[in-house]
């Protein structure tokens, strides 16, 4: 179709999707939790711009993508000692660390503008890469391609097995419930919180040094509230929040691939095709309010008062 490749769409697919996989599965952990956070933008940014400097400055993409982890965690530790100890709106709050996320990212890369970081080497052989179709789409990628399909899979196992996930998943349904059974609610979203800060900053350190190597102001152009609308599309589960993002991936690999066909298309049009169909979905999804309501954390979003 339109001389498109679709060995080489589907390996364009995964790592397209890869920052907002990350993203959307650090997020989810923290509505688990009973906190909505909406600053995944500006954590991802601030992943990005953080990753980017290190990785420049030690010449060693792991340490940046380290130091994008860490930075994304900082930027959340605002969010979380705002809300959990300081009781502030999380609405508010959140919108608030996406405002500054965007502008302290913008400060802090003034200088790197035009700068290519060193490259992030493949995971596999090249005679693994070399094969005829499975090679680029299964082997053809780098570790933290692979490293966020497993982390979608310890997510679902760990919230739906282990007695950690059963905690946190108690703490968002009904964290007085909780608290009166002897848990750290606070504590609790606390560690969720900087989970899905890391989670949202390594996207953001994805972004900048693998996606589009380089460093430009705003780059996350958005990933940060589709990663957000994909943790609804999923109805906050892991797998399907995999199969969102690589739904949107998807689109927006194809989208470029159309524009260098030259297609008769408009090019804004394109640019914005992934958006429009993850409003189409999220609009399709909220007609069934019902299963919606079911789905979500009763406590998403309430503020907790530890009392005695």
């Amino acid at each position: 179709m339109f001389g498109i490749d679709p060995v080489t769409l589907a390996a364009a697919l995964i790592a397209a999707s890869t920052p907002i996989l990350l993203a959307a599965i650090g997020e989810l952990v923290v509505e688990k939790s009973g906190v909505l956070n909406l600053g995944v933008e500006g954590m991802m940014i601030m992943g990005a711009i953080c990753g980017f400097i290190a990785c420049v400055t030690t010449g060693s993409p792991w340490l940046g993508f380290v130091a994008g982890a860490a930075g994304g965690a900082a930027l959340s530790l605002i969010f979380g000692v705002l809300t959990q100890f300081l009781l502030s709106n999380q609405v508010a709050t959140g919108l608030a660390l996406t405002l500054f996320g965007l502008g302290m990212s913008a400060l802090m890369g003034e200088d790197y503008t035009g700068i290519n970081p060193p490259l992030t080497p493949k995971l596999f052989p090249e005679a693994l890469r070399q094969l005829e179709v499975v090679g680029p789409i299964l082997f053809g990628h780098d570790l933290i391609v692979y490293l966020s399909v497993a982390l979608v899979a310890a997510v679902a196992w760990g919230l739906a097995r282990t007695r950690t996930g059963l905690i946190i998943r108690a703490v968002g349904e009904n964290h007085d419930a909780a608290h009166s059974l002897g848990y750290k609610v606070i504590r609790i979203r606390i560690l969720a919180i900087l989970f899905g800060g890391a989670c949202a900053g390594l996207g953001g350190a994805y972004l900048s040094l693998v996606r589009v190597p380089s460093w430009t102001e705003g780059m996350t152009a958005g990933a940060g509230w589709i990663a957000l609308a994909i943790v609804v599309f999923a109805s906050w589960r892991p797998w399907r929040a995999l199969i969102g993002a690589y739904l949107f991936g998807g689109i927006a690999a194809l989208q470029l691939r159309l524009q260098a066909a030259q297609i008769d298309i408009p090019v804004a049009l394109l640019d914005a095709s992934p958006y429009i169909v993850t409003i189409i979905v999220l609009v399709i999804i909220s007609t069934d309010r019902t299963r919606a309501a079911l789905n979500a954390p009763a406590a998403l979003g309430r503020v907790f008062h530890a009392s005695g």
